[in-house]
């Protein structure tokens, strides 16, 4: 196994700029994972790391190694496809040792590694099935396992869950997640689907127009997002945003105004703060409170229903704050009996606040629990 270093890769197709110099250390042993959305540089990126894709500039490094101007196959990774690319015409014993027949490996170490690799994924039962005898599941832990008989420094992953319906997607992740643990491998991830993200990396890198937004753990990004766009993406159903402008500003602390919400307090640093300057009040649904759980130091807001959504152990409420015309979306633990044209009052917690320019997009900065301060990085 081993670490990945990308310096300042850049990819251009002609004149068509798609990645924008991506630095990203993934360390020996991490699972990160690629995010963001559709057309974002993502699947390009792996397939650069893979070598399916020459750079256009920068540097891929595997360990200690340049790996840039090296083939797929001289890169000790294995890569995991969206596709399965099972041989139709073998079994899957055969799909599992077929790769490792060129690499002057015995009968006996080939078997052995089959073995292993089919007890790991629990697929011992469909050694002598041929693809097409299989569900998706079953395909493509077959696929993970040929990944694994290679003992690749790097796993690859593109988007391998997509293909699979919803109960099957919460399964197989959590099977890869079990299988990086025991693996203690180094694998990179690539998914466009943010609740993966969160719920499997060690680390999450979101993706937005070739450029890399922010880098870090899935609870850092969800609370400490660096910028809006990183806010609207990680969390689901996405952050609220209302506009606002600066009242009044101090060391620890931004006053804004908002409609319907009136003088808002956010905690935030006042460094790069001006009185007057636009900006966009972040408030995530599940930090909307139903009255009378909702204490004294919560903001109070009159909400206007239009539609609710109960699935039995929540509820989705969507409507509009009185005095404000965006849409807006409150997340309630448990079943909640509302209708529309209902009136709801709901208190939210100042603390829990997210504030970003108007203009630049990029958030204010904020105190952890801890004391220390987050600051997004300068575009």
């Amino acid at each position: 196994m081993a670490g990945l270093t990308l310096q300042n890769v850049v990819k251009q197709y002609g004149t068509h700029p798609i990645l924008h110099g991506i630095d990203l250390a993934v360390k020996n042993g991490e699972f990160v994972v690629l995010v963001g959305p559709s057309g974002c540089g993502k699947s390009t990126l792996l397939r650069i790391i893979a070598g399916l894709e020459p750079t256009t500039n920068g540097q891929i490094l595997i360990g200690n190694e340049d790996v840039t101007g090296l083939q797929p196959g001289d890169r000790g990774i294995a890569m995991v496809f969206q596709s399965y690319a099972l041989y139709p015409h073998m079994t899957v014993r055969k799909n599992l040792s077929f790769g490792l027949e060129n690499l002057s490996l015995s009968k006996q170490q080939i078997d052995s590694k089959v073995s292993e690799a089919a007890r790991m994924l629990a697929i011992e039962p469909l050694l002598e099935r041929h693809p097409k005898q299989l569900s998706g599941g079953q395909r493509q832990r077959v696929a993970i396992g040929r990944a694994i008989v290679r003992d690749p420094k790097i796993f690859l992953f593109d988007e391998p869950l997509s293909n699979l319906d919803a109960a099957l997607r919460v399964q197989t992740r959590g099977e890869i997640s079990r299988l990086h643990k025991r693996l203690g491998a180094t694998m990179v991830y690539v998914t466009h689907d943010q609740i993966e993200a969160m719920t499997m990396a060690d680390r999450i890198a979101v993706l937005n127009g070739g450029n890399l937004e922010q880098f870090g753990a899935p609870l850092e990004l969800f609370e400490f997002p660096a910028n809006r766009f990183v806010a609207g993406f990680i969390g689901s159903p996405q952050m609220n945003f209302y506009n606002g402008s600066i009242r009044a500003v101090e060391a620890e602390k931004v006053t804004v105004f908002v409609d319907g919400l009136g003088l808002i307090q956010a905690p935030v640093s006042g460094a790069s703060a001006v009185v007057g300057d636009k900006v966009a009040l972040g408030i995530r649904p599940n930090h909307f409170h139903l009255l009378p759980q909702a204490s004294d130091a919560h903001q109070m807001v009159r909400f206007r229903v239009s539609y609710a959504e109960s699935v039995g152990t929540e509820t989705y409420v969507y409507g509009q704050i009185e005095g404000n015309d965006t849409a807006t979306v409150a997340h309630l633990p448990d079943h909640v009996p509302v209708a529309a044209k209902d009136v709801i009052e709901f208190g939210v917690e100042p603390a829990c606040f997210h504030l970003f320019h108007g203009e630049s997009g990029l958030s204010f900065a904020k105190r952890r629990a801890d004391g220390s301060i987050i600051a997004p990085r300068k575009k």
